[in-house]
């Protein structure tokens, strides 16, 4: 791929909420930044702001939404909020600490990765076909250009994994923090990792 063909993205996670703080499973609930999580987007909005953004789009849950108004301010550009670009849909486990209960937490990662659609959570594959779908389209229109996405940790993560770019073992749960972010190039089809900020990938000798 070469890069003058491809599109440029900026995957961002969204700024620190009170439910990240208390460690809740959020999944589609709507919960907004508190007072850290917005000073955490105006200062990423800081350290990016020699990036020309084309344009910026978005979750619709307000911690995203809000993120990538307070990035996209000084860019002077309009968000455009999808659902496409949602946390994972965690069903009944939303709401309760995911910090103690082992249990659970086997019982969570088992069914993000079954190829079965048990209704009360969204698996990889259900959450990757539309995530991916949507930056394959937002690419696809903005060739040339630079794209701000602004997400949630568990579609970034995934997504990492689905390309190759790190696996469960190495990408584990906690693994990007708030306002880390993903710069890609895009072809319309395929990604290719640039750079990453906020993202810890274990070594190989760290989980043999």
């Amino acid at each position: 791929m070469k890069k003058a063909n491809g599109c440029v993205l900026y995957l961002v996670r969204h700024g620190q909420t009170e439910w990240n703080v208390k460690r809740l499973i959020q999944g589609h609930m709507d919960i907004p930044l508190n007072g850290k999580g917005r000073k955490q987007a105006s200062a990423l909005a800081k350290k990016l702001e020699d990036i020309h953004f084309h344009a910026v789009y978005s979750s619709d849950l307000s911690r995203t939404s809000e993120t990538a108004e307070l990035i996209a301010r000084q860019h002077h550009r309009e968000v455009v909020t999808t659902t496409a670009l949602r946390e994972r849909y965690f069903g009944k486990f939303q709401g309760i600490s995911f910090g103690n209960n082992r249990n659970i937490l086997k019982l969570i990662n088992d069914l993000k990765k079954s190829t079965v659609d048990e209704n009360e959570i969204e698996n990889d594959e259900k959450m990757m076909k539309r995530f991916v779908g949507c930056l394959r389209q937002v690419s696809r229109a903005n060739f040339g250009k630079t794209i701000l996405v602004v997400t949630h940790a568990g579609p970034m993560r995934t997504f990492l994994i689905t390309i190759g770019w790190g696996s469960y073992e190495n990408l584990t749960e906690g693994c990007i923090d708030n306002l880390a972010f993903v710069k890609l190039v895009s072809d319309g089809e395929n990604f290719t990792v640039e750079e990453t900020s906020g993202i810890t990938k274990l070594a190989s000798s760290a989980y043999r």
